[in-house]
């Protein structure tokens, strides 16, 4: 997910936390926040028009985004929102809703990737990330 290191990193395993994102309405004023507090470099991502960013440790991957409350985004709450990585998407996505899970947002692609968002039976979000 890096384009900051030479070395390619093998996927996240499934099971794994594999991103986090932060969905807010000033996401410069939040990177700038979370560079000044956790030492993170930020990576712009354009977005057509405008940027969101990858954020990691210096010199190293990143581990998580902040993003801006626009157009796909726009109705993402400003929490911290995990992504699970999971072997096959679509089955766990069936899975989750057979167990009493919702889905929030219907699954989508990024590059090669695809997520979705589901609510759990006890009203919590969670991501799912497929590599």
């Amino acid at each position: 997910m890096s384009e900051t290191s030479d070395t390619p990193q093998p996927p996240p395993r499934p099971g794994t936390v594999g991103w986090f994102d932060l969905t807010v309405a000033d996401a410069p004023k939040v990177r700038d926040f979370y560079q000044g507090v956790a030492g993170w470099e930020a990576h712009p991502i354009d977005m057509g028009g405008y940027s969101d960013f990858a954020m990691g440790p210096p010199g190293g991957d990143p581990v998580a985004g902040v993003c801006h409350a626009r157009g796909a985004n726009a109705s993402q709450p400003p929490v911290w929102m995990l992504y699970i990585t999971v072997a096959d998407l679509d089955a766990s996505v069936r899975r989750a809703v057979e167990l009493g899970g919702k889905v929030l947002v219907p699954t989508r692609s990024v590059g090669k990737a695809r997520f979705c968002v589901v609510q759990d039976p006890a009203g919590a979000t969670v991501g799912l990330y497929q590599p």
